[in-house]
Order: C-alpha cells, then structure tokens, then sequence
C-alpha cells in the first residue's frame, strides 16, 4: 500500500488522493487526516478525488462519514475534482453524501473553505474611514 501524502498549508490540510483505495487503506487515510487534524487543530480540510475514476459505496460513505468528524472537531471539510463519471456511479448507487461541500477543483475549494471559515469565525468587513 502507497501512503498518501497530507500536505499542511497554514490551517489547512490538503489531501490529494492519486491511488485507488482499498477499505483497509481507506479506513488507514480517514484515521491519518483525524490523526493530523487532532495535532494540527487544523480549521480547514480539503480532499482532493481529482484522479480517481470510481468511487464505491464504500469510499464515498466514508469520505462523508470523514466530513463529519472533522466537523465536530471544529474542521470545515471540502471535497474538489468529483469527475462526472464519478458523480453518475454515485447517484446511480443512491448515495448521497449530505452537507458535504465541494468544489470543482483545489483553487475554488480554497476559496470555499475560507468563506466557510470565515462564516464560522465571524466575518470582519473593514470599516470605511472618511478622511478630511
């Protein structure tokens, strides 16, 4: 099995994933980016399927189940690059992953999770200053 990497951007954690998986090494990364999450305290997660062709019942259950843990440790999770035969085989299994935000790719995944972070920590617009 080929260890995935998690890269660690200021808050943010970013997880390409270039190899299928197995349920065994699955369950291995959804343990690692909790793992990371915990020792990080990272605000933002961004999961990157750009490069898989199928995801099963199985994947797909626990790339959700994987949101909504590190929601409750106080991480904002965006799922980027869902290819359309992908999103098909999803839809067609009648899986539908509930409150998990994605995006077409990394940089507008990046621009969700700060507005979801910001949403969260309170949006602070600046304060327009009349100079005479």
């Amino acid at each position: 099995m080929s260890e995935i990497t998690i890269i660690e951007i200021g808050d943010t954690i970013i997880v390409p994933i270039q190899v299928e998986l197995h349920d065994r090494s699955a369950r291995k990364l959804q343990e690692d980016i909790l793992k990371k999450i915990e020792v990080t305290r990272a605000k933002g997660l961004i999961i990157d399927i750009s490069a898989l062709s199928i995801v099963d019942t199985f994947l797909g259950r626990l790339l959700g189940d994987t949101a909504k843990m590190a929601k409750l440790m106080g991480t904002e999770t965006v799922l980027v690059g869902m290819r359309k035969e992908v999103v098909i085989t999803l839809l067609q299994l009648g899986m539908f992953i509930k409150n998990l935000n994605t995006s077409p790719n990394v940089e507008r995944g990046l621009t969700l999770l700060e507005s979801l972070k910001g949403k969260k920590e309170g949006v602070r617009w600046p304060t327009l200053e009349i100079i005479k």
